[in-house]
């Protein structure tokens, strides 16, 4: 017998109901009033995650890169032969799948037949179907996906990046791999990975609909078997406090060049709050400096210095670091504006610019509640034992001080990094 929870945002007029079902899996419901339902199922298991043991085993596994991917792709065969997408056509339905650095998550979006749907989803995900013949296939679906990948600048730009953040961290490597690692994958392999990370005490199901936790549940009953926990070990590792490389460049078939700016952050941690609180605040910090309201952005727009600026803070449970891109002619010159801007960011933050991105973003965020597709983002949330929701209490909590303090900790000189890709032919 499963209970529930309740957990209540009166604010934003939301709530999240919570269960566990006896199979192991934690089941997150947002009861929505649309015509449309969202479920996301997926694992914490990604394309960092090769080097691994459950607790009592003496060793280590090492997998090859593009495993967690490899295996993403192959769930969608069946042993009776049938076709999972036709399966979700017949509901008129979209479904879908993605492996990032940590995480596996499938997905579907279905304006009917939502209960069937979901029985669909659990089944193919909780059923793999792995043989010489269909794993062998793959390896030319995906090696032409990694060749694609490496042809692409904006891609190989952004691994030009990691490389040149991290010696050791796994992040680095490849999400799908690389033609000689997925060479090395075999059913066998698969079903190590599977068995370790497709434990369902290991993953999570998370709806967003217009349905009830006792129909999700019912669905449950009928599809997933009782599991015992298992607890996984993941390598860790030691990473420098300075990037592993100040620049990179490569020559790739653009028109003009493209740069990405790195600024590495040694902060990690297991905890989900610490990790949403830091993220949060490197978000507010570039926001404040290079958003489109801020003098930076308006003096390399105007001047045309740089082109498609864009900028971002990403955080995980391993990693962290912001970014910034864009197009310029100059790169060397638009790095040296950055840094400049870097440099001077206690004289540039401002209370009042702080306050104005911080309700910006707060709002932003409360719109994107009100979406159907909320489900995935509580899957990334609360796969690492987080809540979607509470968000955006974090949000309301963080002070200019803490973004002040933050600008200081982060913009060092042995934190930065650029990477370029140029024209063939300059």
């Amino acid at each position: 017998m499963s209970t529930f929870e309740t957990k209540k945002y009166p604010s934003i007029d939301e709530q999240v109901i919570c269960a566990k079902h006896r199979s192991g899996l934690k089941i997150k419901l947002i009861p929505k009033k649309f015509s449309s339902g969202c479920a996301a199922f997926g694992t914490r298991y990604g394309g960092k995650d090769s080097v691994f043991k459950l607790e009592g085993e003496k060793e280590f596994t090492v997998m090859p890169e593009g495993v967690a991917h490899y295996l993403e792709h192959k769930m969608f065969e069946n042993e009776d032969g049938s076709d999972t997408f036709e399966k979700f056509g017949r509901y008129g339905t979209y479904a879908n799948a993605y492996t990032s650095h940590d995480v596996t998550c499938y997905h579907f979006t279905s304006t009917n037949h939502f209960t069937d749907n979901l029985r669909i989803l659990l089944d193919y995900v909780s059923h793999p179907y792995y043989t010489k013949e269909n794993v062998d296939k793959e390896q030319g679906i995906i090696g032409q996906e990694i060749k694609m990948g490496d042809d692409n600048p904006s891609r190989a730009l952004y691994y030009m990046l990691l490389n040149s953040l991290y010696e050791s961290n796994p992040v680095k490597t490849k999400v799908v791999g690389t033609v000689e690692s997925i060479a090395q994958i075999t059913p066998e392999l698969l079903y190590k990975c599977y068995n370790t990370f497709y434990n369902l005490s290991n993953m999570r199901l998370c709806v967003s609909a217009d349905t009830t936790m006792e129909e999700i549940l019912g669905v449950c009953d009928e599809v997933l078997k009782d599991q015992p926990e298992k607890k996984i070990i993941r390598r860790s590792f030691v990473e420098k406090d300075e990037v592993n490389s100040k620049y990179s460049e490569k020559k790739m078939s653009v028109s003009k060049p493209i740069f990405i700016a790195g600024i590495k952050d040694n902060f990690y941690s297991d905890d989900y709050n610490e990790m949403t609180r830091r993220s949060i605040v490197s978000d507010l910090l570039m926001t404040v400096l290079f958003g489109q309201s801020g003098d930076f952005y308006q003096e390399v727009y105007e001047s045309g210095l740089i082109n498609d600026f864009g900028y971002g803070a990403n955080y995980s449970d391993a990693y962290g670091f912001c970014d910034l891109s864009g197009k310029t002619s100059e790169p060397e010159k638009a790095y040296e504006k950055i840094v400049e801007c870097l440099k001077d960011a206690k004289n540039i933050l401002k209370a009042e610019d702080f306050n104005r991105c911080k309700i910006a973003s707060i709002a932003s965020l409360v719109k994107s509640c009100d979406a159907v597709g909320i489900a995935q983002a509580e899957f990334r949330s609360t796969i690492f034992g987080g809540e979607i929701f509470d968000t955006l209490e974090m949000y309301r909590n963080v002070t200019f001080d803490e973004v002040v303090n933050l600008a200081d900790e982060l913009f060092q000189e042995n934190h930065l990094t650029l990477n370029v890709v140029k024209p063939l032919k300059d």
